[in-house]
């Protein structure tokens, strides 16, 4: 139930996004808009199918994106933040000189054949040990696709077994490395992150705050809510909530926004991904009315995440104003189009724009 005296308008902190897929090429110079009007910066995830394992390809790719996003006040001032995908063989030298350099903000671990693009990951952690020593010393951010890739292991349950067996090594190995468990999907990651020192923090999705496991079989199977990690239980979904909406600053906004094509997604092998950027400050806003904590959203949205990685916050402002917002069934992009998340929905918060 709402507060009888719910807010009918906000204005708080430009919010940052801290972890999004903008892809590359058409699809690129075709969604990096729909990041860029809400969040003023975004950490690029660096999964193309070339591998963003270079300083020099991160310069060129940022490059691209700054190319992409539309030249008006709207947009104004967007700052992609960039990431270096680690690899069994990725050089200490080269995430060192990335980060020194003010190109790459972090790393991204993603353990082999975990999810889009992941092919070339880390197939032992053993294998980065001297990375993770040299990203400890610097105080750069290691930012964790938290599932583990055992065929044996239920995909339902892979999270919660990579907290054992991968995270809390991590943790006992590198005690001061800063760490970020992305996109959690379960109260075992909240229960973890809670208990963990200060460098432990995680990012949460709007979709995952949203649907459980069972919305995505619900009248046959739904691939647009197929995504990795997959949706769990109820219990977990009502844990993800509750760490959002609590005021804890280990918790911020991070939407995994990963647009596919129609066809990618309702094909006999459908990509993992949801593609929520064009409502995804909305979607956040709802699920907080709907939580009774409207005055934690701007702590969620647009604070915590520059306490961690140790950046100022945005200078300025954005208006939501709860009003009703039609999503469309679907968007059209490039040759294509795309289903995004609360497709054919209303929401019941409006983004009205920033404030300089």
């Amino acid at each position: 139930m709402k507060r009888a005296n719910s807010p009918t308008r906000l204005t708080i902190t430009q919010p940052d996004d801290w972890h999004v897929h903008v892809r590359d090429g058409e699809m690129l110079e075709a969604v990096a808009g729909y990041t860029a009007r809400q969040f003023g910066r975004a950490i690029i995830m660096p999964n193309l199918a070339e591998p963003i394992t270079t300083v020099a390809a991160a310069k060129n790719y940022r490059d691209r994106i700054l190319a992409a996003v539309p030249k008006n006040s709207i947009h104004a001032d967007f700052t992609p933040l960039m990431t270096c995908y680690l690899t069994d063989t990725i050089a200490a030298g080269e995430v060192e000189r990335g980060f020194k350099s003010g190109v790459f903000t972090a790393c991204k671990l993603y353990p082999a054949n975990a999810t889009t693009n992941s092919s070339h990951g880390v197939t032992d952690i053993e294998n980065i040990s001297d990375v993770l020593e040299v990203m400890q010393g610097l105080g750069m951010p290691l930012l964790v696709h938290g599932e583990v890739t055992d065929a044996a292991i239920d995909i339902f349950d892979r999270e919660a077994v990579f907290i054992e067996r991968v995270m809390k090594k991590i943790i006992a190995d590198f005690p001061a490395l800063k760490i970020v468990f992305e996109h959690i999907t379960t109260k075992d990651a909240v229960d973890f992150v809670l208990a963990s020192s200060a460098n432990i923090a995680a990012t949460i999705t709007p979709h995952h705050l949203v649907y459980n496991r069972t919305a995505i079989f619900k009248g046959g199977i739904n691939p647009h809510l197929y995504c990795l990690p997959i949706a769990k239980r109820e219990v977990h979904r009502l844990a993800l909530r509750a760490a959002a909406t609590s005021g804890s600053p280990k918790f911020f906004l991070g939407t995994d926004s990963a647009p596919h094509a129609v066809t990618a997604k309702q094909s006999a092998c459908g990509c993992a991904g949801v593609f929520n950027a064009p409502y995804a400050i909305e979607s956040y806003a709802q699920t907080f009315a709907q939580e009774n904590a409207l005055d934690k959203l701007e702590g969620f949205a647009s604070m915590f995440g520059p306490r961690f990685y140790g950046l100022a916050k945005n200078k300025r402002k954005i208006v939501l104003e709860r009003r009703d917002v039609a999503v469309p069934k679907s968007i059209d992009i490039v040759d294509t189009h795309i289903v995004p998340f609360h497709a054919g929905e209303t929401l019941k918060w409006k983004f009205c724009g920033a404030l300089d």
